[in-house]
């Protein structure tokens, strides 16, 4: 008979109270699956519960079969060590690789960020000064002590935290609003009979209701709409089969939350529900003009035991073409996600390790600050368009995968980095779950439809501060079949923390009489093995990084924390990055902090334009002590990316040789001179090279180059030397990367076409934007289409068709950023859409 523990129970209590006394097996490096997961001492009334039999392991003999797994994999482990501080940033970009995506779609990496990450905030208005100069603000010295204290306790972390294992299902389904009473349990309940029943149910709907403008707007239909899935998921999980009476197989609903077509909602075993606790939701709209409901986010928040878990379920923007809508999109979500769970939630999350969020002062949390997030719904993301339709129609329906895994537009983007940085997705092994014709198992093929390409548009993926705290069962999709999208669904493994409250006050009394110690001694003392720093020469998408040593060379202890200059906010310089911006020693340690200077395309245009350069100050403060005045220094090695096309036909000399100084400049050019070439030398060289080195090669502009190679050609171009043996390829993608990053695009915002584009007034249209186009602007437009249609006359070869290098021109020719403060983006959209239109003219015609 089915238990109703995590895993199923034949362990006793006495069984589990020992675990936390042995040493943990090692992790199954297969799965990346831990073998231990733990449980919050805090009951739902905050007092120290008792260990609840229901969550013990399922006995070995339960364990073989079909799942995969061995008994040894569902072990009641002991505490183990996750030492040190969580980095709480958001993570880096996923260190796979893909090399089929086109230069011309490429863009940069939607940002997501938490505000005030990693500074310390504390009022100025605190600072306390003293005859002998020294200034001390009692609530950073505080801030700064805690994060101490909390960084040790976490660090001792497995002496007072025992580890349990727990099931997590997360399901996903687009319902195109429909939906009545057909039955969920193939979709809800499938793996029941191999995996056991989950502990928690998290449950995700798009669509639930049209996404027509009275529904986005009035929002009428979707309390009622959310209910009733509310009530079909509910009577599926505690239907008589599956809880066979008993009420310790229940489910209980945490909390629910819709944003008209959007419903999240999560259930929980009824012998969890004490040990949950600070559950909140979030919605964030970034449909119409950015806020609207029809596309955005729904999201619940909450404390399972002592493991903080975040459930987001979104519908992303739409539409084949629009890979950076998407990446938007997620961005948005990741931004703007914010849950308000009050100062005693964020101190226990605080004393659970969560050290960024004393340190910023503030009573809310984001996506990042979980142990665990499952990010789910209609993403949207398709197979990528340099595969036909019809061509992705046969593949999907004949279920020949990998091709269309290979060019999946979600695994192209994270692997280059631009969207869910570090999130983690399991294999897709199903068909995709999109478009089908409802109430069939069929691709929509009928003619009155419009034919889509397949795309696996649903999607399960996860965030863990401790990758190996969870691991995926399966990952599949139902076969429901009343909407155009088949229901996804998915189970993991998951680790779950439970803090002995005894143990962990035993350790924080050992961590305060250490820091006492030092305490009550005199001041603090520290040195700096340099307060100057020289960069050097920096060049353009350059990174540069200098430490200075900084150690505690008193008997006390000694906090430290960057500040802003008098009258200002930030800490430096916008090109500039300090990591870490605060500290805590004791006597003889030490740490570095890091400088980085950062040139990108917004700061070569400053440096150009003589309106920055690469001089600061900045002011580390020893609370209690002194300032140290670090002083910046770096010479910008000029380059023509970033510069306007307007300035580099001024100078026939490498722009390197340019003065930045514009009295410099001034003594050595006639700046007002009429142009010296006809378009810049540095975009002829790049062309030049280009026709003369292949432009029969097969995926021209669409192949990336070397790294290394591309960092030479631009060096090249900004010296005047002459090109090696580069390969076509680095070669192509230099001459994107150039025309992307001019400071002003050479097609303006004002020539953008206002109204339709067809057959009848294209060539007006054409000739008018001709005719308006500036002279310089004109020169390199005329001279890039002409390079273009050389390219096109090797297309048998290439592989190149005027759409796609219609499309590469009008996103590089043309700023993403363009258009109207009030202009909708649809707006945007169409207008850009009209102009690519002018471009195809251009190329397949004899207009110029």
């Amino acid at each position: 008979m089915e238990d109703t523990s995590w895993l199923g129970s034949n362990a006793s209590a006495g069984e589990w109270a020992s675990a936390g006394g042995s040493q943990g097996q090692p992790v199954n490096q297969d799965y990346g699956r831990p073998n231990s997961v733990s449980t919050n001492s805090n009951s739902g009334n905050g007092s120290n519960s008792q260990q609840d039999p229901s969550l013990y392991g399922r006995a070995a003999s339960n364990m073989s079969g079909s799942s995969g797994y061995s008994a040894s994999d569902y072990q009641q482990v002991s505490s183990s060590t996750v030492g040190g501080s969580v980095d709480r940033r958001l993570p880096r970009s996923s260190s796979s690789v893909y090399t089929g995506s086109v230069y011309g779609y490429q863009t940069a990496p939607a940002q997501v960020r938490r505000d005030n990450a990693g500074i310390i905030v504390a009022n100025r208005a605190g600072d306390e000064e003293t005859e002998d100069g020294r200034i001390r603000n009692r609530e950073a010295a505080t801030k700064i002590r805690d994060a101490w204290i909390y960084k040790q306790i976490r660090a001792r972390q497995d002496e007072f935290t025992q580890y349990k294992q727990g099931r997590i299902f997360v399901g996903t389904w687009n319902v195109n609003a429909k939906g009545k009473d057909e039955s969920l349990d193939s979709w809800l309940c499938a793996d029941w009979e191999q995996n056991g029943a989950p502990d928690i149910v998290v449950v995700g709907f798009q669509e639930m209701v049209d996404l027509n403008a009275v529904n986005v707007a009035v929002e009428n239909k979707s309390q009622q709409r959310s209910q009733f899935w509310v009530d079909r998921i509910r009577s599926t999980l505690n239907s008589k089969k599956n809880t066979m009476n008993d009420p310790m197989r229940a489910y209980t609903q945490l909390a629910a939350k819709y944003l008209v077509g959007l419903l999240v909602c999560v259930f929980v075993k009824a012998p969890h529900k004490p040990r949950v606790k600070h559950v909140h939701t979030d919605s964030v709209g970034v449909g119409v003009m950015g806020v609207m409901g029809n596309k955005g986010g729904a999201s619940i928040r909450l404390q399972f035991y002592d493991s903080t878990l975040c459930f987001v379920c979104t519908h992303l923007a739409a539409h084949r073409e629009n890979v950076t809508g998407r990446n938007a999109d997620f961005a948005n979500v990741f931004n703007k996600t914010s849950f308000e769970i009050g100062d005693e939630a964020v101190k226990e999350v605080i004393k659970l390790g969560s050290l960024s969020q004393w340190a910023t002062g503030t009573a809310s949390v984001g996506i990042s600050d979980h142990d665990l997030v499952f990010w789910f719904g209609d993403l949207n993301y398709r197979v990528d368009e340099s595969i036909p339709t019809e061509r992705v129609l046969e593949l999907s329906t004949s279920n020949q995968l990998d091709e269309l895994i290979e060019h999946d537009q979600l695994n192209i983007e994270r692997a280059q980095g631009r969207v869910f940085q570090d999130f983690e997705e399991g294999p897709l092994t199903f068909q995709p779950t999109y478009k089908y014709q409802p109430g069939t198992d069929l691709y929509e093929q009928r003619p009155d439809k419009k034919l889509r390409a397949p795309a696996w548009c649903d999607r399960i993926l996860w965030l863990a501060q401790e990758p190996g705290h969870v691991a995926q069962l399966n990952y599949t999709r139902s076969e429901l079949n009343i909407s155009d999208h088949k229901p996804v669904m998915s189970t993991f493994l998951v680790t779950i923390k439970d803090v002995i409250l005894s143990r962990r006050e035993e350790v924080y009394e050992e961590v305060m009489k250490l820091l006492d110690e030092f305490e009550n001694q005199s001041l603090p003392m520290v040195t700096l093995d340099r307060i100057n720093l020289d960069f050097g020469d920096v060049r353009y998408d350059q990174s540069v990084t200098l430490p200075i040593m900084i150690t505690n060379t008193g008997k006390v202890v000694a906090q430290f924390r960057l500040v802003p200059k008098l009258d200002e906010v930030s800490l430096c310089k916008p090109w500039m990055s300090v990591s870490p911006t605060y500290g805590m020693l004791i006597p003889g340690e030490q740490t570095e902090i890091e400088f980085t200077i950062t040139i990108d395309n917004a700061t070569a245009h400053s440096l150009n334009t003589s309106r920055e350069v690469l001089e600061d100050i900045l002011i580390l403060r020893l609370e209690n002590g002194r300032d140290y005045y670090i002083s910046v220094t770096g010479k910008y090695a000029r380059s023509c990316f970033g510069m306007s096309v307007d300035e580099l036909v001024l100078y026939t000399d490498p722009i390197r040789d340019v003065p930045l100084d514009p009295i410099l400049r001034a003594e050595k050019y006639d700046l007002n001179a009429k142009a010296a070439m006809c378009v810049p030398k540095e975009l002829w060289r790049i062309i030049d090279a280009i026709y003369e080195r292949g432009l029969d090669e097969r995926d021209l502009l669409s192949t990336p180059g070397v790294p290394e190679e591309v960092y030479q050609i631009r060096e090249c171009l900004d010296t005047g030397a002459a090109f090696n043996s580069f390969s076509v390829h680095s070669m192509a993608e230099v001459l994107i990367s150039f025309l992307s990053n001019l400071s002003t695009p050479i097609v303006p915002a004002s020539l953008f076409p206002t109204l339709d584009i067809d057959a009848q007034n294209i060539q007006s249209f054409a000739r008018k934007f001709l005719e308006d186009m500036p002279p310089i602007q004109y020169n390199v437009f005329i001279y890039i289409i002409s390079f273009f249609r050389e390219v096109l006359l090797h297309r048998q070869r290439n592989k190149l068709s005027p759409a796609k290098i219609a499309r590469i021109c009008c996103n590089c020719l043309v700023s993403s950023s363009q258009g109207g403060v009030e202009e909708s983006a649809s707006t945007l959209h169409q207008r850009r859409g009209n102009m690519q239109q002018i471009m195809l003219h251009f190329l397949e015609t004899n207009s110029i």
